[in-house]
């Protein structure tokens, strides 16, 4: 089983509703594949997080008989399940969640190399969608300025719509034990996250290509600055996006 079909079905494992021979193979890759792996555990602790502190209220027993009636089953006594509450308690529960994922990702960062943290940090935003990006737009002098003040460098944010890459926003995410900027594209169904922060003095390194987990990553340094383009993208393209970033790069 890829990471790709893992990211997918692995709220459905969570929940325990694969079949036997889906949770055997997924059971595999999970030893297997250490970012897997954490998504997983990071899934687990959230639903339990949930179970634990959503706020919950008791439905009265009123309207249990007349959702009974209208079906036509008879009145009888029975247990009344908790629903939860929505609204505030909604948003409370999600940015609770937001921040156990977060937390979870820098503890990990402690034992992963960075390639793993860059590939679990964008398995992560595609598994929350809500943290896909935190400022969405496809204006480069929006996403720019939404920076300021937030991190203590001013990432270069390529338009490179003309080229076929659609700049879809940004966020704040942490790698290297820093936080950085990670600037989101997308070609066709594919995004592609390109991670900025500053590098030591005086390094400089070429663009060099890897693959992990079924991933491809580009990692190089310019101008005082790291730069990681990772995406689920065929390579040539990816390889052609990063050409095309270090174009419009200072």
């Amino acid at each position: 089983m890829s990471c790709q079909e893992t990211q997918r079905l692995l709220h459905a494992h969570v929940d325990g509703e694969l079949d036997l021979q889906q949770s055997t193979e997924m059971e595999q890759h999970l030893q297997e594949c250490a970012v897997c792996a954490q998504a997983y555990a990071d899934l687990q602790t959230l639903r339990q997080a949930i179970r634990e502190r959503a706020p919950y209220f008791e439905t009265p027993a009123s309207l249990h008989q007349r959702i009974r009636s209208s079906v036509g089953l008879p009145s009888s006594t029975v247990s009344r399940p908790w629903l939860p509450l929505r609204g505030l308690a909604v948003a409370a529960s999600l940015a609770f969640i937001s921040l156990i994922v977060w937390s979870l990702l820098r503890v990990g960062s402690d034992r992963l190399s960075l390639p793993d943290v860059v590939v679990a940090s964008y398995v992560r935003s595609e598994m929350l969608p809500g943290h896909r990006v935190d400022v969405e737009s496809s204006n480069q002098h929006t996403v720019k300025p939404w920076f300021a003040g937030k991190i203590d460098f001013a990432p270069s944010v390529p338009d490179l719509k003309d080229q076929g890459f659609d700049l879809i926003g940004g966020r704040l995410d942490y790698l290297d034990k820093k936080a950085v900027a990670a600037l989101v594209y997308q070609r066709r169904k594919h995004r592609i996250n390109l991670f900025v922060w500053p590098a030591s003095p005086g390094m400089e390194a070429a663009a060099k290509a890897s693959s992990l987990q079924g991933y491809h990553l580009i990692h190089w340094i310019h101008s005082g600055m790291n730069y990681w383009a990772i995406s689920d993208l065929n390579e040539t393209e990816l390889q052609e996006f990063v050409r095309d970033v270090q174009a419009r790069t200072p």
